[in-house]
């Protein structure tokens, strides 16, 4: 699958104020287009909140902050456009009761009735259902998702994939927009060793071929650009106590 170019994201003294006390302060790093960016630190320290506020799903309170040349979050809705989010836990899960090829079918309707050009809505169906399936096919291959290799092929439910294989398909449902930029959370949650580099090669790889890649890791893999956030206080608010601010920006 061809990728688009990736969306540079660069930060300075960015933050986020909850309800409680501060949720992340001080974050200040830039990151080329295309580049694999590790948002390292424990649970409760704000990286989930810092993930989408980088993606434009949350309001920041403070400092400033550019994906792919929008500024946040004066431009939010345009990079909630060119940004896609992977799995992250209460606003971008898989449905358990709906199969891979469900949740693949539904993806590619969506982008095809509200991602495509004007151009591309008035091409004849059998055209543009042509092009559906090999959006699904590249982004697939691109998320190392092989169909013929689960129990049940695309029949098979959400529940019982395992969790390297739901990580691909999120990644999968999400690279089927071409993003310029790819948010995953929990990258490393409940993988073994083998499992966490297997996870970290796929994003390595959605990375070198143009996607900049977002990770919320509680360790970072070598080679990737660390972002850290710091331990939750008595007075920080957690990513948990904060999750409603995340309405406030809307969901894309």
């Amino acid at each position: 699958m061809e990728s688009p170019h990736g969306a540079a994201v660069a930060a300075e003294d960015f933050g986020l104020e909850g309800p409680r006390g501060r949720v992340f302060r001080d974050v200040t790093f830039s990151a080329e287009p295309g580049s694999l960016v590790a948002v390292e630190g424990p649970s409760g320290s704000g990286r989930t909140c810092l993930l989408l506020a980088l993606t434009g799903r949350m309001r920041p309170t403070g400092g400033h902050a550019r994906t792919g040349g929008f500024r946040l979050p004066a431009q939010a809705d345009a990079v909630r456009r060119i940004a896609a989010l992977g799995p992250v836990p209460g606003v971008s899960e898989l449905d358990p009761a709906f199969t891979v090829a469900e949740h693949l079918g539904e993806r590619a309707l969506l982008q095809g009735r509200y991602g495509a050009s004007l151009r591309t809505l008035l091409r004849p169906r059998a055209e543009r259902r042509a092009a559906a399936r090999a959006r699904v096919d590249g982004a697939l291959e691109a998320a190392g998702l092989d169909l013929a290799a689960l129990p049940k092929a695309g029949r098979t439910s959400v529940r019982d994939l395992e969790r390297l294989e739901a990580l691909r398909l999120s990644v999968a449902l999400a690279l089927i927009g071409e993003p310029r930029l790819l948010a995953v959370d929990d990258t490393d949650l409940k993988l073994s060793n083998a499992e966490r580099d297997r996870a970290w090669e796929l994003l390595r790889s959605v990375a070198d071929a143009g996607t900049t890649v977002l990770a919320v890791c509680s360790e970072a893999p070598e080679g990737a650009l660390v972002v850290r956030t710091a331990p939750a206080t008595e007075e920080s608010t957690t990513d948990e106590e904060t999750a409603d601010a995340f309405a406030e920006a809307g969901r894309a």
